[in-house]
Formats: C-alpha cells, sequence, structure tokens
C-alpha cells in the first residue's frame, strides 16, 4: 500500500474514534492512556543454502497510545471499543554472515488497530480484560542490508488481528495503572534476499503504564 494511502487510512480510523467519543449513549465512560513495553518476534527460517539461515529478531521498545469509549457495562463486566496505536522504534536483526548479507539492519513497525475490549468486574479495585480486534501494521525498513549494500526490499503494510488480555489496577481516584500483552499478528516484512516461506508473523507486545477515566 503506498504510504500516502496509509496514512489515509491512518486519519479515517482516528476520525471514527473521535465520532465514538461524541456520541451520547447514556453513561459511557472515556479513557486514555500510554504504556511502553517491547515487542518479542519469533525467529524465522529462511529457505536458502547461506550460513546462519535464520532471521533473529531483537526485542524493539514500543510505546503505546490508548483512547477507549465503554459502551455497556454492569457491575459483572464492562464492554468498550478501544483505539491502540502502538510504535516499535526500532527491530534489529541478524541473519546469514558476510558477504551473505540478505536482511535489513533493522526495521520500525506501526500498529493501528482499532478493537473491542471486555473488562471483568469494571467496578472493583483490580480488573482483568481481554480485547480482540483489528487494523494495519505498516512496517518500514532500513535503508543498508546488515553486511554491507542497499537493502532492496520496501516499506510494505499488512492487515493485522490483534488480541489481548491483561489487567487493570485503580491508584488513585481516576487513574488506574495497566499491565498485558496484546499480540499483533500481521504480515511479514519485505526479505526479498531472505525468503522464509511465511506470509505472517506475531508480535507479542508485553506492556505496562497508566490511564486515566472521565
Amino acid at each position: 500500500m503506498p504510504g500516502k494511502s496509509f496514512w489515509v487510512l491512518v486519519l479515517s480510523i482516528v476520525l471514527i474514534m473521535v465520532c465514538v467519543a461524541s456520541a451520547k449513549t447514556g453513561d459511557e465512560k472515556n479513557e486514555i492512556g500510554g504504556t511502553i513495553g517491547r515487542v518479542f518476534i519469533s525467529d524465522q527460517g529462511i529457505q536458502a543454502p547461506i550460513p546462519n539461515p535464520t532471521i533473529h529478531s531483537g526485542k524493539g521498545l514500543t510505546f503505546e497510545g490508548e483512547y477507549a469509549r465503554r459502551i455497556y457495562g454492569t457491575e459483572l463486566f464492562g464492554i468498550s471499543f478501544e483505539g491502540v496505536v502502538a510504535y516499535n522504534k526500532g527491530v534489529k536483526l541478524n541473519a546469514g554472515e558476510y558477504p551473505y548479507s540478505v536482511v535489513p539492519e533493522g526495521y520500525k513497525e506501526l500498529f493501528v488497530t482499532p478493537a473491542v475490549r471486555v473488562n471483568l468486574f469494571p467496578q472493583t479495585a483490580v480488573s482483568p480484560w481481554v480485547s480482540l480486534g483489528g487494523g494495519v501494521t505498516h512496517f518500514m525498513q532500513n535503508s543498508q542490508l546488515l553486511f554491507g549494500g542497499a537493502n532492496p526490499g520496501k516499506n510494505t503494510t499488512s492487515g493485522t488481528l490483534e488480541a489481548g488480555l491483561g489487567l487493570d489496577v485503580k491508584v488513585w481516584k481516576q487513574l488506574s495503572m495497566r499491565g498485558g500483552v496484546r499480540d499483533f499478528w500481521s504480515g511479514m516484512p519485505d526479505y526479498p534476499l531472505a525468503p522464509t516461506g511465511k506470509t505472517r508473523q506475531h508480535n507479542y507486545f508485553v506492556f505496562g503504564g497508566l490511564f486515566w477515566r472521565f
């Protein structure tokens, strides 16, 4: 997907979130917050006769922003529409060896995934939750290969499924802590010199942070 089309899609998702937030739907509650953590990506085997034929991915430091609007709630459970935007600032790669330069030095990831979240016992001090949604992931590759040379791979965008679970703990008034893990099941980065035979990968985001309910 061209870069301009990707940002049009992101803007459309943000506008949908704003419209939902401004709707009058009784006693719904809003929340906004941020988390920080790391993304874990499984190794991928390369289908080529080269030394070290496995793509090892580093655990990139990742920042996430969340906005949610509760659309239904009881003492037992609450259902919220949430918008999740997470940015992985750098996945370092390792595969092959000199002079077999087959992967970029690394890449960045941007996840944009609207979702539905269900909290158990939302009015208590401790509330477990699960989340399920879908959106897009944008991969931004380094221009150089790991062991030298220009990277022929391209920046790409793929459809992404999101599934998460975690725990909310009230800290003070409307302020709460949130910890959990999300799996962004996305497409693969473009590796023209390192075919893996796979089209998708799991990006496990383990995080913690704070949010404010209003």
